[in-house]
C-alpha cells in the first residue's frame, strides 16, 4: 500500500536533539513504547502501527494516515499554563503552546490512549491504536487525548 512503514524507519534511535528529523510515525512507535509492558519493543509496536493502518483502512476506506494526522490535529492543545513566580507567590499563567510542544503532547496523548486502552483488558495494541485514533480523529471527547487536550484548554482558559 501507499502508506508503508520503511525498514530504515523503524530501526533509528530517538535523540531529544534530532527529533524534529524524525518521522512523525516512529515518534508515535517510540512513545508507544515508553513505559508498562511495550517498553523496548519497538518492533512488536511497529507491527502494531501498521496492522492498525490495515484495520483502519479496511474499516473506513480512506487513507488510514490521514486519519493519523487527523487525530493528530484534534490531540494538540492550543494553549497551557505556565508557573510565573513573583516573590513568594507563584500564579499560573495561560501561554500559547509552540508548534514542535503541541506535536510532541499530542504523539505522547495519543500513545498514553492507545497502551492504556490494553491495560487491564483483553484488547490487543492493534484494537487500542485503531479504537484512539479513529475516536481521536473524530475528535470524541471518549479517546484520551482528547479528553486530556480539553483538560488542558479548560485550566488555560481559567488562569487567563
Amino acid at each position: 500500500p501507499a502508506y508503508e512503514i520503511s525498514a530504515c524507519l523503524v530501526g533509528s534511535e530517538m535523540c531529544i536533539r534530532d527529533r524534529s528529523k524524525l518521522s512523525v510515525v516512529e515518534r508515535f512507535i517510540n512513545n508507544l513504547m515508553r513505559t508498562g509492558k511495550f517498553s523496548g519493543k519497538k518492533q512488536h509496536c511497529a507491527k502494531a502501527y501498521e496492522a492498525a493502518l490495515d484495520s483502519i483502512n479496511s474499516r473506513t476506506g480512506e487513507n488510514p494516515l490521514q486519519s493519523f494526522i487527523d487525530a493528530i490535529v484534534e490531540a494538540s492543545p492550543c494553549e497551557e499554563i505556565t508557573r510565573i513566580k513573583q516573590g513568594a507567590v507563584s500564579t499560573p499563567k495561560a501561554v500559547d503552546s509552540s508548534p514542535s510542544r503541541r506535536l510532541d503532547i499530542a504523539l505522547r496523548n495519543l500513545a498514553i490512549g492507545c497502551t492504556s486502552a490494553t491495560a487491564g483488558s483483553k484488547r490487543t495494541l492493534v484494537q487500542g491504536i485503531v479504537s484512539e485514533i479513529t475516536k481521536a480523529a473524530e475528535g470524541d471527547v471518549a479517546a484520551y487525548s482528547i479528553g486530556k487536550r480539553e483538560e488542558i484548554e479548560r485550566i488555560a482558559a481559567s488562569a487567563r
